[in-house]
This record gives structure tokens, C-alpha cells and sequence, in this order.
């Protein structure tokens, strides 16, 4: 059957085009995609809660066309919650993904990647963690990620502020420093991010750039500090990511990370669909902390890391 009508928490959806292959090279349909989301669900949810969406929306697969969409479609059911916001000087209607209905309707519109901003939509202005966006240039690779991720770990400890790490998805990894504070700003965490970075450009330059040019990349690992942005989106936890395999950007404890970096194998960094459903169903949600631990950056921090 290519088409299937469901009741998920009292409501009814319509699904279509079951069958259609999504990840062609892989052999994953769209039935299997909205059985992941399914699975996951109440892991995927609370992160997803309350944030603006922006949806990646791969209606013909992942080998053919696709398209970010942060308006919350027009033709959508009355129960889909969305936040009025600012993009660019752009107000818009963005949907909230807060519950299993409205998460097994956007998977219905082929929407394999899930993208969040670092605030929620009821108070854009306060960013609730920090991110420190781990990107591996030309000859540069998640290794390299993994060498750069533990630095940063034992600098921010220094500094008595708790970091949690998850696998982009892709080529690089994701470190994240929650503040859960009313009083955190954008400006304030984008000058600490950079702060940051250059501090390991500096102590590391083989290794580490703060530079966005693509040159500077070279054989070394960008420090995307650029993220903290209000008007900036990251891939949700738990997500799929489109590519030849249903690979999910996922958490990793810091201990896991040190294992696999010994282990010196790009491609175990990759969490599979089935391996993540596994592991959330072994040791629950690795990333829960990111959403209710408080912390507050050192004062002057910025400044005395320059």
C-alpha cells in the first residue's frame, strides 16, 4: 500500500507515497523514515519543543533536488502548533514541532533533516546552550574533529563549564555548552565562541582555524563560531541526515570519543538509523542535560581568553 491514513495521539494523518525510496543508494523508504521518527520520538521531541523549524525537504530522495523551507506550510492541519518570527527582517509563520502528530506530518512532507535555532521561538533573543560547530577542511578529517572536540572540552572544564558532544551527521562534530539562563544573550555567546576559537587557533595553528576563508581550512579543522546566531539554524539531535545512508547526527559520551579516536576510523563515527534506535532504547537520551543544566559563562571570560 502506498498510501496509509493513521491516528497518532487522536488525530488522523494521511501518508503518502510509502514506498517512494528516499535514500535510493541504501534502500530506505519513506515508510522506514517515518518509522524512525516514530521509534525516536520521545527522545527527538523535547529538543524540537517550542524551536522555530526549518525544514530540509527531499521529496524525490536524497540523490535529486531538494529544499529548506522555514515557513510552516500553508496547507497544514488546524492542530500544528507555529510561532510568528523574524528572519532577516522577514516575519514569518514557522511551525513548532511539539508533538508525535505534527513530527509524523512533517516527516510526511519528506522532510529527512530537522534544523533548530539555539533559542525558542517565545524568547529568540536568549540562546539556551552555545555551539561549537566542528567542520574538517580539504585533507582534514572527523578525526582531526575529534582531536580539536577534546581540547575544547578540557579548556572549557577549566573554565568550570560542562560540554556535550554529538556527531553532525556528516564530517565534522557538534560541542555544546548549555546555559538554560534568562539573561543569556547571542552577542554574549557569539564573542565567547570566538574568543575561543582563536585561543586554539593560536595554541594549535597546525590544526585549528577561527577563519572562514576556505583556504585557511586547509588540512585543518574550522571553528564555526558564526552558529551563535539568533538567525542561524543547527541540525537538531537525533535527526537523519540526507546522504547515501540514513545516518543520524547522534550524541557521544566523551569516553566513547576517546575510544573511537584511538580507534582511528572515520567511518565508526557514523550512527546508522537501527544503531541509534538501539542505543536510545540501552542508555536513553545522552543529550537530556543540554536542556535543563544552568550555567553561566566566567565573568570577563571573553576578554581574559584573548
Amino acid at each position: 500500500m502506498n498510501r496509509k491514513v493513521v491516528e497518532a495521539a487522536g488525530k488522523r494523518l494521511s501518508l503518502s507515497n510509502l514506498k517512494k525510496d528516499l535514500y535510493p543508494s541504501y534502500g530506505f523508504t519513506k515508510a522506514q523514515v517515518l518509522d524512525y521518527y516514530r521509534k525516536i520520538a520521545d527522545f527527538i521531541l523535547p529538543h524540537l519543543k517550542d524551536r522555530a523549524l526549518t525544514l530540509k525537504r527531499y521529496p524525490d530522495g536524497t540523490e535529486k533536488d531538494y529544499f529548506f523551507e522555514k515557513r510552516c506550510p500553508v496547507h497544514r492541519p488546524a492542530w500544528v502548533k507555529t510561532a510568528e518570527v523574524h528572519h532577516k527582517e522577514v516575519r514569518l509563520t514557522a511551525c513548532l514541532v511539539n508533538d508525535l502528530e505534527t513530527l509524523i506530518w512533517v516527516e510526511n512532507l519528506a522532510s529527512l533533516e530537522l534544523h533548530v535555532p539555539l533559542a525558542r521561538a517565545g524568547s529568540p533573543k536568549t540562546p539556551d546552550s552555545i555551539v561549537f560547530d566542528l567542520d574538517p577542511g580539504d585533507k582534514a578529517d572527523i578525526l582531526d574533529c575529534s582531536k580539536v572536540a577534546m581540547i575544547l572540552r578540557d579548556l572549557l572544564s577549566q573554565m568550570k563549564l560542562a560540554s556535550y558532544l554529538k556527531t553532525s551527521g556528516k564530517k565534522g562534530l557538534h560541542v555544546y555548552v548549555p546555559l538554560n539562563r534568562k539573561e543569556a544573550t547571542f552577542e554574549e555567546t557569539k564573542k565567547f565562541s570566538k574568543a575561543v576559537a582563536e585561543v586554539l587557533q593560536r595554541n594549535y595553528p597546525e590544526l585549528v582555524t577561527a577563519k572562514m576563508t576556505k583556504e585557511e581550512r586547509t588540512k585543518r579543522v574550522f571553528i564555526n563560531w558564526s552558529q551563535n546566531d539568533p538567525s542561524k539554524t543547527m541540525i537538531c539531535v537525533y535527526s537523519l541526515r540526507a546522504g547515501e545512508k540514513p545516518v543520524v547526527s547522534f550524541p557521544l559520551e566523551w569516553e566513547e570519543l576517546e575510544m573511537l579516536a584511538k580507534k582511528g576510523d572515520p567511518k565508526k563515527f557514523r550512527i546508522l538509523h537501527s544503531e541509534a534506535v538501539s542505543r536510545l532504547e540501552k542508555k536513553g537520551d545522552l543529550f537530556r542535560e543540554l536542556l535543563t543544566k544552568k550555567q553561566k559563562l566566567p565573568l570577563g571570560s571573553s576578554d581574559t581568553l584573548r
